[in-house]
């Protein structure tokens, strides 16, 4: 029996009243509760197999390329180095995914808090995470927010933080201190970038991370793409650096990223930067 799946949001940019995304779901292919959070897996008609935790969605088969190749390679082709690459979450691969694509990526340490999600998105949803087995990547099931903390300065030349929304296991992902913790583990000229949610339903959120990051990177630029599962469906990401451009990506690197993706190429690099009025109003 087919069956709606819901996610209700709250608070609609200071509107009020509710937002509910709902996908119909025809069987429950994995449904627990971890120490952290409830996860679920629905198989659907319309997205192919469907990620929820906490009853919000996270990825979707057929919907998961944008996201995961936007917080990925504009990062990725602009780092000066890009040998080493630190991504906080990610339990469903995609991420690992799109860096590993990078032939210059010689090592990735993937620190997901919930070893449950990493187990069961491998089971139920290989088609997203397609690089487990690529012996660059290194998954480690912790806290991702102590893993930076406890980094030694320069460890990484790019840190990618694919984390949920603000609230129960991620909520540490959002805070002066970590964005801090981030900075130290960069090499000089690396480059930070982070899921910074949506820019109408949540740009109190997305403002406030910009501004705490610009207490620690010297350049911060928001962009952006539409991702229809989300909340307000418009998505955005927090580009972070020392002092590296994110408008000038290496040439050789967007060949790589360009010739599998669905979605990113040098136009979207470029165009994904105009920051829309309402947000810049906000600041």
């Amino acid at each position: 029996m087919s069956v709606w799946q819901d996610e209700i949001h709250e608070g609609n940019g200071g509107r009020g009243g509710k937002t509910r995304i709902g996908v119909l779901s025809s069987r429950t292919l994995f449904d627990e509760r971890s120490a952290f959070q409830r996860v679920r897996i629905f198989e659907t008609e319309a997205l192919g197999r469907v990620l929820m935790l906490d009853d919000l969605w996270m990825a979707a088969d057929h919907e998961e390329a944008t996201y995961h190749e936007m917080i990925s390679h504009p990062a990725l082709t602009t780092a000066k180095r890009i040998e080493r690459v630190l991504v906080i979450g990610g339990g469903d691969g995609g991420t690992a995914r799109e860096v590993l694509r990078h032939p210059g990526v010689k090592h990735v340490d993937m620190v997901e808090i919930d070893g449950m999600v990493v187990d069961a998105c491998k089971t139920h949803m290989p088609k997203v995470g397609r690089a487990w087995d690529d012996p660059r990547l290194n998954v480690i099931i912790d806290d991702g927010v102590a893993h930076v903390q406890n980094a030694a300065p320069g460890s990484y030349d790019v840190i990618l933080v694919d984390g949920s929304d603000p609230v129960g296991p991620a909520v540490g992902l959002f805070n002066d201190a970590f964005y801090a913790a981030c900075g130290r583990a960069l090499t000089d000229d690396g480059v930070f970038a982070t899921q910074a949610e949506s820019p109408t339903l949540m740009r109190d959120v997305h403002v406030q991370m910009w501004g705490a990051l610009e207490q620690v990177f010297s350049v911060v630029r928001p962009y952006y793409a539409t991702i229809s599962i989300y909340p307000g469906a418009s998505w955005s990401w927090l580009y972070a650096s020392k002092g590296t451009d994110p408008l000038a990506p290496r040439a050789e690197r967007v060949a790589v990223a360009e010739a599998e993706s669905y979605y990113y190429n040098a136009d979207v690099h470029h165009g994904a930067f105009a920051v829309p009025n309402h947000v810049l109003r906000a600041r």
